[in-house]
């Protein structure tokens, strides 16, 4: 058998973090995409209003609109009277001034015709053969929301790097825009490594298993706005290792998983370096000690461990910040909550442990089985963090379980 070279000194946790976050960079590309797909892009320059928001004084309500200081006198049990010269729905709008003693009756978010300065609602009027029975005066401009209220022309009404929800996505729409530049989303290639591997839907023979992590990885990149190209399975061997790097520098990031560990056939340590920069390999975690950050040719390799569960646990600590900051989204603040321990768990690592839990009311039970076993996640709510120095957390301690929801 030949030398399986050990794990130099591991990296802690934070550490690693940092290193990775200071190689990454913030995508620089743009594209210009409809308002149907741009929920959850990042803008990629200022929007100022070039018109007015409402572009008109419009009604706020349906009613008539008035003259104000014809309704001063009007009361429950001594309306005033008005002569109704006119109809506006919806869409429509009148350049008939209305004259003493008239209204028109008014849909919501019609134009304001000329003389009216309010609008009586609905609610405080009876209309009988023409006429209108107003119970109650308004001042002037009640009911009215006025040219400009809401935006103003000229104003900046939306800023280079804001991330475009729901709302923003109504601003401008307002404004007539049928579409936005953002900053295009990070290309990243997936890449699973191992002769064991096989495509789901294929069959297995003795000692092969299913591809778990490249479907895990390109969900998870996904859900933090990533592009991701799923590269076929490679062999764990330099030269196949070496070509698929080589294959994916167009991508802005390369996550692989398996071959990081220690061992005979584990080769992207030795690709990596034969390429170009080996960062760190392993880190003090557990599980996932076995990962990998490196760069070749200025892009970030990031190995994952094989074991499904190492692999998506380090997903969650290193990917999503990573990608996060390379699309330009804002950093993912996980839901912290307290329980109480329900059983006693011990650790002797000697690195900081990820231990995967199921809380069931208000009390935290062990999820985690095994690195291989993926419904370790699956079936958990969060985990906890056991630190270094930390070796046994008794059975009704209270605990912080970071949640993955």
């Amino acid at each position: 058998m030949k030398d399986m070279s050990p794990f130099k000194l591991l990296m802690p946790r934070e550490k690693a973090l940092k290193e990775i976050l200071n190689a990454v960079r913030p995508i620089e590309r743009t594209e210009r995409i409809s308002l149907e797909r741009a929920v959850g892009r990042v803008l990629a320059s200022d929007v100022k209003a070039d018109m007015d928001v409402p572009p008109f004084d419009r009604s706020a309500m349906d009613g008539y609109a008035v003259k104000a200081e014809e309704t001063f006198e009007a009361s429950q049990f001594n309306p005033v009277k008005l002569n109704v010269v006119g109809v506006l729905h919806a869409g429509e709008s009148s350049d008939k001034p209305i004259k003493k003693g008239e209204c028109i009756r008014i849909a919501t978010g019609c134009p304001i015709p000329p003389g009216a300065d309010a609008v009586v609602m609905m609610e405080f009027t009876e209309e009988k053969n023409g006429i209108v029975y107003i119970f109650k005066p308004v001042h002037p401009g009640a009911n009215i929301a006025r040219k400009g209220e809401d935006i103003k022309r000229g104003e900046a009404i939306l800023k280079k790097g804001d991330l475009l929800s729901p709302a923003k996505i109504g601003v401008l729409a307002s404004l007539g825009h049928k579409d936005v530049l953002v900053y295009q989303k990070p290309r990243v290639a997936v890449i699973s490594t191992g002769s064991e591997i096989r495509d789901p839907g294929s069959p297995l023979e003795k000692g092969q298993i299913y591809d778990v992590n490249s479907y895990t990885l390109t969900s998870i990149l996904l859900e933090n706005g990533a592009s991701v190209t799923r590269s076929p399975i490679v062999s764990d061997t330099i030269d196949e290792v070496r070509s698929a790097v080589l294959r994916y520098l167009d991508h802005d990031l390369i996550v692989f998983s398996g071959g990081s560990s220690v061992g005979e056939r584990d080769v992207l340590v030795k690709v990596v370096e034969e390429l170009g920069e080996l960062i760190f390999h392993g880190v003090q975690i557990k599980p996932g000690k076995p990962t990998l950050f490196g760069l070749v040719e200025g892009k970030p390799i990031l190995g994952m461990p094989g074991y499904p569960t190492s692999c998506l646990s380090n997903a969650y600590l290193f990917l999503v910040p990573a990608i996060r900051r390379m699309a330009r989204l804002p950093p993912k603040i996980p839901r912290k909550v307290k329980a109480k321990m329900g059983v006693r768990i011990v650790s002797a690592s000697g690195r900081e442990q990820f231990f995967t839990v199921k809380i069931k009311n208000g009390i935290a039970y062990p999820a985690f089985k095994a690195s291989g076993d993926i419904t370790s996640l699956a079936n958990a709510d969060g985990y906890i963090i056991l630190p270094v120095n930390l070796d046994v957390i008794e059975k009704d301690e209270e605990v912080t379980v970071t949640l993955f929801d």
